[in-house]
Formats: C-alpha cells, structure tokens, sequence
C-alpha cells in the first residue's frame, strides 16, 4: 500500500470521527475541568496535524515542485 493511499484512508477516517455523536450527551470531565466533548476535539486536531505532517512527509508531488523551480531557473537566466 502506498503512502498516498494511506493517506487518503486516514484522511476519510478522521472525516468518519468527526462526526463525534457518542459525545454529544457525555458530561464526564477529563482532568477534572475539560468536557469530554472538547478533549475529544482537541485530541482530533493533533490527529489531524500529524496526518497532514504525514502527507507532506510522504506524498508532496517533488517532482512537480522540481519542475516549478526549474522553470523559475530558466526565465532568471532568459531576463538576465
């Protein structure tokens, strides 16, 4: 399986848990003054920034930005 496609999994999966209803009725307090609710989401959004660190990691087109940048090379070098 390719860093893309794990990607792409983890991504449709974190849209699924979102989608929090077990939480919506839960009152219980996490470190004694955090909803549950809120520590939930809390913790969905370091999943989230660790999963687009991933992306970046593993699936950034580098050779769409290695053309990009050599193409900005080139019209340096024709306007010189």
């Amino acid at each position: 399986m390719s860093g893309k496609s794990i990607i792409i999994i983890m991504a449709v999966a974190l849209g699924i848990l979102h989608q929090d209803f077990w939480n919506w009725d839960n009152g219980t307090l996490v470190f004694g003054f955090m909803p549950m609710g809120l520590f939930y989401h809390a913790c969905f959004s370091l999943a989230a920034a660790i999963l687009w660190v991933f992306a970046i990691k593993c699936a950034w087109p580098t050779k769409l930005v290695e053309w990009a940048e050599q193409d900005e090379d080139n019209e340096r070098i024709k306007g010189a």
